[in-house]
């Protein structure tokens, strides 16, 4: 019998015979690439070329979840989700973007920060990386608010509670896959080995680089 092979994803590169932007955009492009198979043969593989995103999930003392709701025309839905943006800066530090968009959106800060989970949103047709945070000790932020423009005008905010979220995930009424992600990861930590197993908020991110 062959030794089991250890459970953790690992990097790997197919080779490319060529690449080709098929489509350019505000914020994404759609590649097409040329991907040599196991079998020898090259096979085109369209992909969106995110620049990856972060995300909140914040926690008050009562176990209330911090969350926005907005439209998403894609979809057409109003969605609940995290404070959560994208990481449009080469290099920028997560954690930095992170506590931008908390302030930016929920108008809040937090005195402790760890790495919830890492995952990739849609691996086999977008590079998109996310990186979700578990932000506790929230305060609201200093200053003025953030001047809000676009469908972000429409944002409502509001707290939730972690027990009633995961019962709306499991039953179906709650879709964003940042949030449905998050709010499952976090209750299987505080159910099994706790929040003090989680990452440092400055943990190395393979997925995106930073400094």
């Amino acid at each position: 019998m062959s030794e089991q092979q250890p459970i953790a994803d690992t990097p790997e590169e197919w080779p490319v015979t060529a690449s080709r932007t098929a489509f350019t955009g505000k914020i994404w492009d759609i590649r097409t690439e040329d991907v040599v198979m196991p079998d020898g043969a090259a096979v085109a593989r369209d992909f969106m070329r995110h620049p990856g995103a972060v995300g909140v999930l914040a926690l008050d003392e009562q176990r209330r979840a911090l969350l926005v709701r907005q439209y998403r025309h894609p979809v057409r839905h109003r969605l609940w989700e995290l404070p959560a943006g994208l990481l449009d800066v080469p290099g920028e530090n997560p954690l930095h973007a992170a506590q931008r968009e908390l302030y930016e959106e929920a108008h809040a800060k937090a005195g402790d920060w760890r790495v919830l989970v890492d995952f990739y949103s849609s691996p086999g047709g977008s590079s998109e990386a996310l990186r979700i945070f578990l932000a506790q000790d929230l305060a609201e932020a200093e200053g003025e608010r953030f001047a809000a423009e676009h469908e972000e005008l429409d944002l409502q905010v509001d707290r939730v509670d972690l027990d009633e979220l995961v019962r709306l995930v499991l039953a179906g009424e709650l879709h964003n896959g940042a949030l449905v992600t998050s709010v499952l990861a976090a209750r299987v930590a505080l159910d099994g080995p706790g929040l003090d197993s989680l990452r440092p908020a400055e943990a190395p991110w393979p997925a995106r680089p930073f400094e």
